[in-house]
């Protein structure tokens, strides 16, 4: 909003580059934070959530949940600064990586679509064991920063990364932390108003649009290996 109001101040000839600048932001923001959103999944946390605090004393449940969204973001913001260099570290082109990612998010998406439990959100109660604490397994991992989002966050990062991305990772995970952190602190209240029904209707769209970008980060990555050539420069 502070360059569209400098931009008004302007000439009438200046306007439209800004104009395009901000929409061109916005084009590039909105996959980015709803693929990370999807991901995560804030809402299809609920049941989870539930079902591995039902034993746990109210007044402990937001130390836990405060505790397991800071770890989260840590986790996160190191592979934002870093994941590009892991890449060239182990030696993977970005297009390898896109290819495998989508792959791997289209799993996940069909995971969501048909109600099944994904492999890289379930428990099996291992919470339990001696010195691992709920809040960093599994509700930091693998539920808020499992495999799915650090892939996603590697693929927006490697390659030929706009430097802005970076920054709209770091603002998408804060956004989507900060959701998933009132959802799990009201997490009883939303179950209630959505019912079990409510929340997989929920997680189903979601899934549905996740499947539609991880097949755009698979054909991204072809025309990055150059096996084909992209459809806009026909």
């Amino acid at each position: 909003m502070i360059t569209w109001y400098y931009c008004l101040e302007k000439t009438a000839v200046d306007i439209p580059v800004c104009l395009v600048y901000n929409v061109n932001m916005l084009s590039l923001f909105l996959p980015v934070f709803f693929t990370v959103f999807m991901v995560i999944d804030p809402i299809g946390l609920v049941p989870i959530y539930l079902s591995l605090s039902s034993h746990i004393p109210q007044d402990k449940k937001k130390l836990i949940i405060r505790k397991a969204v800071f770890v989260s973001f840590i986790i996160l913001t190191l592979f934002i600064v870093f994941g590009k260099w892991i890449l060239s570290l182990l030696g993977i082109q970005p297009g390898a990586f896109f290819i495998a990612g989508g792959i791997m998010l289209f799993i996940i998406s069909m995971e969501m679509l048909f109600g099944r439990p994904s492999k890289s959100k379930t428990a099996d109660n291992e919470d339990s064991e001696e010195g691992v604490s709920l809040a960093i397994f599994p509700l930091a991992i693998p539920l808020l920063a499992g495999p799915g989002v650090i892939t996603t966050i590697i693929l927006f990062t490697g390659g030929d990364t706009n430097p802005a991305v970076y920054l709209m990772l770091f603002i998408s995970v804060i956004i989507t932390l900060l959701v998933a952190w009132v959802v799990l602190n009201f997490s009883g209240l939303i179950h209630k108003v959505l019912g079990n029904t409510g929340v997989s209707v929920i997680e189903r769209i979601m899934g549905l649009l996740l499947a539609g970008l991880s097949v755009q980060f698979i054909y991204n990555g072809i025309v990055k290996l150059g096996i084909i050539q992209s459809l806009s420069a026909l």
